[in-house]
């Protein structure tokens, strides 16, 4: 009878075709609102490294000057000083630790039909790689003797590789970069973690298209691409900004496991204890540990006003609901009569209600495939308007088994009572009434 009750909804359809779309149109732009929202929060919200994510940790240190401070306040920047960061680097605290700041550099291709251009990437140790577990397409990441000597060389992104050298496999040549030569040693596969978290900036900026050394970075002196926070004067030139107290750099432990944690939040105290002996850090404030997960929510990766928009679409999504449940007291209301004589005949009410239900169901069900198709134009249009949205402006398979399922509950749930309406018809009222 189920299936018989489902090709009844789908003539069901062509029984007054106008009133029919109407309702389907509603449904899907509804659904198609919604989804589009929740799959832009839900890309943004998600665990860009779940395997992981509960044993990296980013420490939080408060290297600012007591004038203007109030106990117990945030510090002004969550990253690191070049002092603090090369401290914690040699601390050998953890299985992994990696220092690293974004970089942008010019590429001198080699090829005669590519210009000169400027590309955007990360500098940091060479723990980083197995740290994030980057999968390589070709060669691998350079080891600690290259971080130790400062070596030039260089692990492409699998796009910037192809750019500049097609499908060959270019480990082994060098490259022009910000006029030095740098021996490629590895090409990364795609690897595109949403929200980008090992960064203190751009959690949804265009992907890093090559990573250098730390120390290489350091020796020629480039600068950072990204914010930098300066409490107290520095002197001038590279070299004073090594030594100042200013914040511009990230840092990432790597545990064993979580429960080491403690252990490593004891280092930081006692750490800050003798930066503080040692006349840098003023405050005394509290020092923090953040894994992944606590990091993207503690810097507001995701903010209050996208959890708004998604509560605004599922508001639109009720509206539409409300304007589905009078189009189908409209679309029952005038099968009164058949009603009546199926109740005659001996259908029960409870016949009734599944047919009229399922018949809701496949008009959701419709209405599903018409807001998928939506809510993909939708995404389109979004990640038209900048390159940080067009990284989380796309669908996964979850948010695609859920748009079928949100567009039938939806359906189901306008149907219930317009259901139940059409069940209370009185056969012997309805037939004298024919």
């Amino acid at each position: 009878m189920l299936k018989y009750y489902f090709l009844l909804g789908l003539r069901s359809l062509r029984r007054n075709p106008a009133l029919t779309a109407l309702m389907i149109l509603t449904l899907a732009v509804g659904v198609a609102a919604s989804v589009s929202t929740l799959t832009i929060l839900h890309v943004m919200s998600g665990d860009p490294i779940p395997h992981k994510s509960n044993r990296l940790f980013t420490p939080v240190l408060d290297n600012g000057p007591t004038k203007g401070y109030v106990p117990g306040a945030k510090p002004g920047d969550t990253q690191l000083s070049y002092t603090d960061a090369m401290n914690l680097l040699a601390s050998k605290q953890g299985e992994r630790r990696a220092a690293l700041y974004g970089v942008e550099m010019a590429i001198e291709p080699a090829r005669k039909d590519l210009g000169a251009m400027s590309s955007a990437g990360s500098a940091a140790g060479s723990d980083f790689f197995a740290m994030l577990d980057t999968p390589f397409l070709y060669g691998q990441a350079w080891n600690a003797d290259s971080d130790t000597k400062a070596e030039n060389v260089v692990v492409l992104g699998r796009s910037l590789s192809e750019k500049l050298f097609g499908n060959s496999n270019p480990v082994g040549q060098s490259l022009v970069m910000i006029g030095h030569q740098f021996k490629i040693v590895g090409v990364l596969d795609t690897w595109e973690p949403s929200p980008r978290f090992y960064r203190n900036s751009d959690a949804f900026g265009v992907y890093d298209q090559f990573f250098i050394p730390f120390s290489t970075a350091i020796r020629h002196e480039i600068t950072h691409d990204g914010g930098m926070s300066c409490s107290s004067g520095s002197k001038p030139g590279w070299q004073g900004r090594l030594d100042s107290e200013c914040t511009w750099l990230s840092f990432w432990f790597e545990l064993k496991s979580p429960s080491q944690r403690q252990d490593l939040q004891a280092y930081l105290d006692n750490y800050a204890k003798e930066q503080y002996k040692l006349g840098r850090f003023q405050r005394q404030a509290k020092n923090q540990l953040f894994n992944v997960m606590e990091w993207l929510e503690e810097a507001k990766v995701v903010g209050n006003d996208n959890r708004l928009s998604a509560w605004l679409a599922f508001g639109f999504l009720l509206l539409c609901l409300v304007n589905t449940v009078g189009l189908l007291l409209a679309k029952f209301s005038v099968r009164a009569s058949e009603v009546g004589v199926r109740r005659a005949l001996g259908a029960s009410r409870r016949e009734i209600f599944t047919q009229f239900l399922i018949e809701s169901s496949v008009i959701g069900l419709v209405g599903g495939v018409l807001g998928l198709l939506l809510a993909f134009g939708a995404l389109a249009l979004i990640a038209m308007q900048s390159k940080e949205l067009t990284v989380v402006a796309h669908m996964d398979w979850e948010m695609l088994a859920l748009t079928f399922v949100m567009s039938i509950c939806a359906a189901i749930l306008a149907g219930l009572f317009p259901t139940w309406r059409a069940c209370q018809v009185t056969p012997a009222i309805q037939l004298k009434s024919q």
